[in-house]
């Protein structure tokens, strides 16, 4: 026997043994460390505005076919100081009141507008035909519009009442614009001044009443109800599969799916897969407080978007969680981020890495102000872009999100910043 050879051949196959397991120590290490893609701001994007327009808050963004931008932004949010270029004569060189609807290219240049009555949460097909979530007369609705007419074209079947202490923001009343003059601004309903009086609160009588009429509401539209009853927070379209979701914003948020050719209601679904039938009217369902059990049902502030692989990615920002279903409302999995925050929430818009497995969550962050990333496998946080601030790639009111199919982040912002930014990827 050759103890020699047979020491010899023993050490080999521990060194190739051992050299196996630091690769694969190595790769999972790796895996471990992996970080979502890297971003900087494009600060000359996008180029200023024509006709002295001053943008107002942004409450829709869509990329289209060919890689341009729409912005759908609340005029009405303008206030008297960012009108004066209105009256006649101007007594300032700025601005007068933009349309709510604007078209901006890869570069920046705006190549078109219309305005509709503003509203929440946008998407545009492979066509060019635009379907926002507006308000008229305080009842919300998605409406397909056609860009280069600017005239409604199709809308979703919705109710035909206004709910009971609906109104305000995007759904204030639709009133004639006097030029030169604006509103309150777009935290006025949000934040009371310093110094103000406290609002005061509705006596008893009061609160019974208006217990009363939102009783009587939800019992005339029960959540089975097969179309549009409250409003719009998020439009999403599904080509391939001819379908449209929108997040109606009734009992806390309902995913609503219609056929995208006819607008006929196909199905929908609430919280963790509720069927509509299994929704509740109790509003104790919807209670939760930062840090605390996630409650039964979505509690508000519903935003969505459809993956390559057919989940639904349902983020339930006033509950800081974000809720994964099949294409049917077959409940997944959840994700719960950033629970400590309070007042907005933290999961805003949804939106995808370009990478055909689409690996990465996209999240923007009202209340904190950042871009979250996220594994979509698991929802483990990876990093974040952006903060509190007024500075190019800082955030005022980080409200939305969108991305291009090279990967570029565009965002939209509410509150101060009513403005869009756009993000390019780095290696």
């Amino acid at each position: 026997m050759n103890t020699k050879f047979d020491r010899g051949w023993r050490i080999k196959a521990l060194v190739v043994l051992g050299a196996l397991a630091l690769l694969a120590l190595g790769v999972g290490l790796a895996a471990q460390t992996q970080s979502a893609p890297k971003y900087k701001v494009d600060c000359d994007w996008p180029k200023p505005l024509p006709n002295k327009w001053k943008m107002g808050g942004v409450t829709g963004l869509a990329v289209d076919k060919d890689d341009n931008v729409w912005v759908y932004d609340r005029p009405n949010d303008l206030t008297d100081i960012e009108l004066e270029a209105e009256l006649t004569p101007p007594i300032a060189d700025c601005c007068t009141r933009p349309p709510s609807m604007i078209h901006i290219d890869k570069e920046g240049n705006v190549i078109g507008s219309f305005d509709p009555p503003q509203g929440h949460g946008m998407a545009v097909d492979s066509k060019g035909f635009i379907y926002d979530g507006n308000s008229v007369n305080g009842i919300g609705n998605v409406r397909k519009y056609d860009p280069k007419t600017g005239k409604m074209v199709a809308e979703l079947p919705h109710v035909p009442d206004r709910q009971p202490g609906a109104g305000g923001g995007d759904a204030g009343p639709e009133t004639p614009h006097v030029p030169g003059h604006g509103s309150a601004g777009p935290v006025a309903g949000f934040i009371r001044p310093a110094g103000a009086p406290a609002r005061p609160q509705p006596d008893a009588a009061a609160q019974a009443t208006r217990a009363a009429a939102v009783a009587a509401f939800r019992a005339k539209y029960p959540p089975t109800t097969p179309m549009i009853v409250g409003g719009i927070e998020e439009v999403r379209l599904d080509e391939p599969a001819h379908e449209l979701y929108a997040a109606d914003n009734y009992l806390g948020g309902r995913v609503m799916v219609f056929d995208m050719d006819t607008f006929a209601f196909k199905r929908g679904w609430g919280a963790y897969g509720h069927k509509l039938s299994e929704i509740t009217t109790d509003d104790k369902d919807r209670e939760y407080k930062p840090n605390g059990p996630m409650p039964k049902e979505f509690r508000g502030h519903l935003t969505l978007n459809v993956s390559n692989d057919g989940l639904v990615y349902a983020a339930d920002r006033m509950a800081n969680r974000i809720d994964v279903t099949t294409k049917d409302g077959k409940f997944v999995k959840e994700f719960i981020m950033a629970p400590w925050t309070a007042i907005g929430g933290s999961t805003g818009g949804v939106m995808f890495s370009p990478d055909k497995a689409q690996k990465y969550l996209f999240i923007s962050d009202l209340t904190n102000n950042h871009i979250w990333f996220l594994n979509r496998d698991d929802g483990k946080v990876l990093s974040t872009l952006g903060s509190m601030g007024q500075n190019a790639g800082q955030f005022y009111g980080l409200h939305m999100i969108a991305t291009d199919s090279k990967g570029t982040i565009y965002t939209g912002e509410v509150f101060a910043g009513e403005r869009v930014q756009k993000f390019v990827p780095v290696k």
